[in-house]
């Protein structure tokens, strides 16, 4: 396989697990945080997975997967908070969905680029 067929492959695979996300519905995750972090075109090219209603991205297809990515969740009251997994570290607690998504990016560890065929491991 080139270099060129694993990027295509791995760019799929992280385009199917979006695809998979949306057809989730509400009772497991905000669809509006969804549809915020997949315009985002550094977000839509990472890794998504959900759990608890909370949106996660990795810069790796396979697990282990990397924790350095800002996690999307819904705060009680209103609005949402932004956490970092891999230090317990809080990004903000912002009012709207789209402010979330923009604190994540803004927020991307350096040379953070799409998801990779491989895990935290072969960073």
């Amino acid at each position: 396989m080139t270099e060129k067929e694993d990027l295509t492959s791995t760019a799929e695979i992280v385009a199917a697990e979006w695809s998979g996300l949306f057809n989730l519905g509400d009772d497991l995750i905000d669809s509006a945080m969804l549809r915020a972090a997949y315009a985002e075109p550094r977000l839509r090219e990472l890794s998504p997975k959900v759990s608890h209603g909370a949106l996660y991205f990795s810069r790796c297809i396979h697990y282990p997967r990397t924790k350095d990515v800002g996690t999307l969740l819904r705060r009680g009251g209103g609005g949402f908070v932004v956490h970092r997994q891999s230090d317990g570290t809080i990004l903000g607690e912002p009012d709207t969905v789209e402010e979330a998504v923009a604190l994540i990016v803004a927020n991307l560890p350096e040379g953070c680029g799409p998801a990779i065929d491989g895990s935290v491991h072969d960073l």
